[in-house]
């Protein structure tokens, strides 16, 4: 299993990204979605060119903001996946952490270049809010 941790700084509030992250049906922040279904505790993206991923809220906290999910079907063969999102206030900033386990290992290079991905167009729809 290989561990993948990704921090970035934000200028802006934590509760305007909060507002992001905890809005599980939001797509516009993760490159390459389609769109998003809800069914449950389940978030279908539809992948441009990819098909389906399904993962599993296993917790969206509002208190900690804290999301906590598995990636449940994928395209690629993984036997584990389970990511965390934790965000710390830092006066005006947002300290935004990203922690991945995922298994087997050769699939890290490609999730943490989607979570980079990711964060770089978080950081864009931020400075436009």
């Amino acid at each position: 299993m290989k561990k993948i941790l990704e921090t970035r700084v934000f200028q802006s509030e934590a509760s305007s990204v909060w507002e992001i992250i905890s809005d599980i049906s939001r797509s516009d922040w993760v490159p390459g979605v389609e769109s998003i279904k809800l069914d449950g505790n389940k978030r279908i993206f539809k992948m441009t060119g990819l098909g389906n991923l399904v993962e599993e809220i296993i917790d969206c906290d509002d208190s900690k903001m804290k999301l906590t999910y598995s990636a449940i079907e994928t395209m690629a063969p993984i036997a584990h996946h389970l990511a965390i999102i934790q965000l710390y206030e830092d006066g005006n900033n947002t300290i935004f952490k990203w922690s991945t386990e995922i298994d087997p290992p050769n699939f890290a290079d490609a999730i943490h270049q989607g979570m980079v991905a990711s964060l770089d167009q978080l950081e864009q729809i931020l400075v436009k809010t």
